[in-house]
């Protein structure tokens, strides 16, 4: 079983926003919706519902963000 950095997508109250992709990047999303597909069970209709979990994983897991946060706020 291969070991994705996303799991199964919750379902949230959306905000709009528009972005471009480039053609591969599109293809890539693509491909790693079915393979969460395939991974999860569960079909991703629109490989786009990826792209805010994605953003959120990597905000999440970077520590220089972590850290420049936490200086900014007066926690750190």
């Amino acid at each position: 079983m291969t070991k994705l950095k996303l799991g199964a997508i919750a379902d949230d109250k959306p905000i709009k926003v528009t972005i471009e992709l480039s053609a591969a990047l599109h293809q890539e999303l693509v491909a790693y919706a079915e393979v969460l597909a395939r991974e999860t069970g569960q079909p991703v209709a629109d490989p786009a519902k990826l792209i805010a979990p994605m953003v959120q994983r990597f905000i999440a897991s970077d520590r220089g963000f972590a850290s420049a946060r936490r200086a900014h706020s007066g926690l750190g």
